[in-house]
């Protein structure tokens, strides 16, 4: 694929240093509890999208406050926080940092190290351009959707709780769904 072609299908996209918006973004996860899936987010979240000239060299940064994780129940947001799963006094933050983007049809594919309590792993996350556009104040904003799909083993998160029958009572598998609105940054004079 030639930089000709990202650009088409992306049009708008500007090159420079979008940083997200937290107040009109999300990050969101489902995993399975039982015999249903249990959704939360995480409400405290930075981070930033370099856009190049050509796309395919961009590259993303995130951080996100594992203590700010919300499911809407007390007790199981602090059993989250908790060594039994982020540990969040030793290891309060995730982070998340590309080593190269990819165009995947119609989309872009984001590739980086997710680092979760110490341990990073290799992660894709798939990215919908949204498109961009001008808000109130005068900024370009830039919109995508993201989504990847986790082992949460992998970072040694893996206690549960077994059930008859062989069957356990948390899924292993956590589906990150992140809804991102950036806004361009302009250079000081």
């Amino acid at each position: 694929m030639t930089s000709t072609t990202v650009t088409s299908q992306f049009e708008g996209l500007e090159a420079g240093t979008y940083v997200i918006d937290a107040s009109h973004s999300d990050v969101g996860f489902t995993v399975r509890h039982l015999m249903s899936k249990v959704r939360g987010q995480f409400r405290d979240f930075e981070g930033s999208i370099r856009v190049a000239e050509d796309q395919l060299e961009s590259s993303v940064e995130a951080v996100i406050e594992l203590s700010s994780v919300d499911t809407r129940n007390d007790d199981r947001d602090n059993h989250l926080r908790s060594a039994d799963f982020f540990s969040v006094e030793s290891s309060p933050k995730m982070s998340f940092s590309s080593t190269s983007v990819r165009q995947d049809g119609n989309d872009l594919v984001a590739v980086g190290d997710l680092t979760i309590k110490d341990v990073s792993k290799p992660v894709e996350i798939t990215l919908d351009y949204l498109g961009t556009g001008t808000d109130p104040w005068g900024g370009s904003r830039v919109g995508f959707e993201g989504t990847t799909t986790l082992s949460r083993k992998d970072w040694g998160i893996d206690f549960n709780i077994p059930l008859e029958g062989d069957k356990v009572m948390i899924g292993d598998k956590i589906n990150v769904v992140l809804a991102i609105e950036a806004v361009l940054q302009t250079e000081a004079a």
